[in-house]
């Protein structure tokens, strides 16, 4: 059994997602490959999965990090945009062809739909956000209104065209993207929601308590993961925001930044209280060790915290709906305060972290954990792929 794993590249939390199901389907004696690109590259190559780069795709960002909508539609262009994705189903059809697959996961890629499409493969989409959405802007209206009447139907009937449409997220009503799902009734019948994908569970690790010891942190001071995913230039500019602020906040505090590079070493750079790291492999073991996470309000993320219990401070990407949304719902279930970048500094980010660690979050957030944790994304994903392969066997 072969099955062909095509996540996009940019930041790391899509192909994040499909590493576990792939190492999954690995034990079972059963060959993967994957087509991806850009930051994507690294984290595959970290890993030591077998590997095609794709054409990159991606869109334009302003030095803050803020996603450039008009310049991503001036620049490449409507020609040079559909000349991409061309190259990208083309080069998708000859790895394709050459891996001959009996399966086509993709995570939120058009191309190696329609590339096995063409071909005649069974396809998974893996996704969790149905359609882009454009800032509701007062310069972007039109183009807001345009985008809206034209993706729903066209890139709806791309990620639909499959067998199954995949949601790593949890049911409502603790769906972390239910901002992002506007899912017509013609396309509901192929999508399941299935749980987040998580390579490591926290009934797994050791205790709290334990893996505190492990990872030498103090037991009596509370522990701050701030892991900052996403495109490298998308976040550079938070990560030098925080790199400054989390160099001054008080000693009552062990702080661990990631910076989130999976081609860069794990040794750390150690300042007082705080900890930076250009990569983390044992993350899950920091994710249950710590009392809180500040972070960008990437899907993945938000949904860990969820499951690992965690309460979060959340910095979305400006002008990017997706995490804006995710944080919004995010703050609307008690788990997460939001900051926006423009207004993030030393004292406001401290006020959220002694508001955040007080009881009635971690209350709330137990309540929340009891009942997330029975969905076990992983195990649907790998049991959904292998059925689809057998069925074409």
């Amino acid at each position: 059994m072969r099955i062909y794993f095509s996540p996009c590249g940019i930041g790391l939390g899509h192909v994040g997602r499909c590493i576990p199901i792939a190492k999954r389907l690995v034990q079972k004696n059963i060959k993967v490959m994957f087509s991806t690109y850009r930051e994507g590259i690294h984290y595959v190559e970290r890993e030591k999965l077998p590997l095609v780069k794709a054409p990159p795709i991606g869109f334009q960002v302003k030095p803050d990090g803020t996603i450039d909508f008009r310049q991503t539609a001036v620049n490449p262009g409507p020609f040079l945009a559909s000349f991409t994705l061309m190259k990208q189903v083309n080069a998708e059809i000859e790895a394709i062809q050459s891996f001959k697959p009996d399966v086509v996961v993709s995570d939120s890629r058009a191309s190696p739909l329609l590339a096995a499409r063409i071909l005649g493969i069974p396809r998974i989409c893996i996704l969790n956000q149905f359609q882009v959405i454009i800032p509701r802007k007062t310069h972007f209206l039109r183009l807001a209104r345009f985008a809206d009447s034209i993706t729903l139907t066209i890139v709806g009937n791309i990620w639909t065209s499959g067998n199954e449409v995949l949601i790593p997220d949890f049911p409502q009503p603790y769906t972390i993207s239910t901002g992002n799902l506007n899912i017509p009734k013609s396309y509901r019948k192929k999508v399941k929601v299935i749980g987040p994908i998580l390579s490591t569970l926290p009934s797994e690790l050791p205790t709290k308590k334990e893996l505190r010891r492990k990872l030498k942190s103090p037991i009596d001071k509370p522990l701050i993961l701030v892991s900052i995913s996403g495109p490298t230039r998308e976040k550079s500019y938070l990560t030098g925001a925080l790199r400054k602020i989390l160099l001054e906040f008080p000693d009552d505090y062990e702080i661990v930044l990631s910076l989130g590079y999976p081609n860069a070493d794990t040794e750390p750079i150690l300042h007082s209280n705080l900890r930076i790291y250009k990569w983390i492999p044992n993350r899950f073991e920091y994710l249950k060790a710590c009392d809180l996470v500040i972070s960008r309000a990437g899907h993945g993320t938000l949904t860990q915290c969820m499951y690992y219990g965690k309460p979060m401070i959340l910095v979305p990407t400006p002008s990017h709906t997706e995490q804006l949304n995710n944080a919004k719902q995010a703050e609307k279930l008690g788990v997460a305060n939001v900051i926006e970048q423009e207004e993030l500094n030393k004292g406001k980010l401290l006020e959220n972290v002694q508001r955040i660690l007080k009881r009635e979050t971690f209350e709330r957030l137990k309540q929340i954990q009891r009942e997330v944790v029975q969905y076990n994304g992983l195990e649907n994903a790998v049991k959904t792929i292998i059925e689809l392969a057998e069925k074409r066997g």
